[in-house]
């Protein structure tokens, strides 16, 4: 297997709000919700399809991790959530509930328009420029 990026950390609050916000707003699929000896969980979500990538869902366990929750990237988009269907992700997430900074814009690369999750994070809906 050629090495990959398999799974990139989320501080979270709650696993629970967190696992409904990515399954049902963002239309993840819940991979695996194990608990653990120290009472904590091991919780991975990833969109459908995805088989290299996802995200671990970390509940924050001390002062430090709970200030970062929701500015993991200092306030810049550091998620970028590719699709196939803009505009049916953008209307679906939108009716949601899910939180857009901006109207969707038709760039060189792209369509893409940038969103919060539940805490702040922001990510990008893109979906890259054919060809």
């Amino acid at each position: 297997m050629p090495s990959h990026i398999a799974l990139t950390a989320l501080v979270v609050h709650d696993y629970d709000e967190a696992i409904d916000f990515y399954t049902r707003a963002l239309g993840f699929d819940l991979a695996e919700d194990t608990a653990r000896p120290d009472g904590s969980r091991w919780v991975v979500v990833r969109p459908p399809g995805a088989t290299e990538s996802a995200l671990l869902l970390a509940r924050a366990k001390d002062d430090a991790q709970r200030s970062r929750v929701g500015d993991q990237t200092g306030g810049r988009v550091g998620f970028f959530l590719y699709t196939d269907d803009f505009a049916r992700d953008h209307t679906r997430m939108t009716a949601e509930g899910v939180r857009f900074l901006e109207e969707p814009r038709h760039e060189a690369y792209g369509s893409v328009a940038v969103f919060e999750d539940l805490y702040g994070n922001r990510w990008d809906l893109l979906q890259p420029a054919a060809g």
